[in-house]
């Protein structure tokens, strides 16, 4: 008899921490995929406005990487994640090409902006040729703080740079200085060093600690900044979820999740634009 009543309490207790078949989920156990995306979209709020709505829609949670695109495409070539979200179309076309993704959707867009202190020491404000504008920070030899990170955002400054005919990585630790961090993190390093530096909108207008600095470059074309999303191919990574980040996606450029990032604003304003559609089409 006290065999039994000391078997029915193990029994009891391991219900009670659903250890048994049948036993409440665990968190764990829920349906989830790893998305590997860049800074801009995490630190800007748009993640933690959409990714609830999909979860309730879906039942299927989203866990989100979130560091430089270069990163994330290193991470995914990895087999560390299901889907990526980023920005930066001709790394993740070679990203396709190579074979570990299986296609590539436009998903939404912003813009990127060079901002400064206000007293503009280099003179660039109202400028509508970025490359000129650092041209012109370069000669002036005024504080830039660069990411530095090989991010979405990194590429394109770097690209600027290319046009303006400036080696910036010349000129690194005096006037030209990388901070190897997120854009939240080089914004905060810019503030404190009073310098200039780029940033994608969106970030920009979520930051709060904006210091002395303010929009000094914005409206010229090369400064579109377009996110794409991508499958991870399973033929490279076995363990891929590909059901549920097929899901995912289809949520993300349908027209329930391109009328949430349209909605998602800060301040009254809108930080992505949709523009979904698939390449080819």
């Amino acid at each position: 008899m006290i065999r039994k009543f000391w078997l029915t309490g193990i029994v009891a207790a391991a219900l009670a921490a659903g250890t048994l078949a049948g036993g409440p989920a665990r968190a764990e156990d829920k349906p989830f995929i790893i998305v590997q995306s860049t800074t801009s979209t995490q630190n800007s709020g748009l993640f933690d406005a959409i990714l609830p709505k999909f979860a309730d829609a879906s039942g299927i949670e989203v866990r989100v990487v979130a560091v430089g695109t270069g990163q994330a495409l290193k991470n995914a070539r990895n087999c560390d994640g299901d889907v990526l979200l980023v920005h930066a179309k001709p790394a993740e076309m070679k990203f396709v090409e190579e074979g570990y993704g299986t296609g590539r959707d436009d998903v939404m867009y912003n813009d990127f902006v060079i901002v400064g202190p206000k007293d503009d020491p280099a003179g660039i404000k109202g400028m509508k040729d970025a490359p000129k504008a650092l041209s012109t920070i370069a000669g002036a030899k005024a504080p830039f703080a660069s990411r530095g990170d090989d991010s979405g955002t990194n590429k394109k400054e770097l690209a600027l740079w290319t046009e303006s005919d400036v080696d910036p990585k010349a000129a690194s630790g005096s006037w030209y200085r990388e901070t190897g961090s997120g854009m939240g993190a080089t914004l905060n390093t810019a503030a404190g060093m009073n310098a200039y530096t780029m940033s994608d909108r969106a970030t920009w207008i979520a930051f709060k600690n904006k210091a002395d600095l303010e929009i000094l470059v914005e409206g010229d074309p090369n400064l579109f900044n377009q996110y794409g999303v991508i499958p991870v191919n399973p033929e490279k990574c076995p363990n891929v979820k590909t059901k549920l980040g097929k899901t995912f996606i289809d949520w993300l450029i349908g027209p329930e999740g391109q009328k949430e990032i349209a909605a998602y604003t800060v301040d009254g304003q809108q930080l992505f634009y949709p523009n979904a559609k698939k390449e080819g089409s």
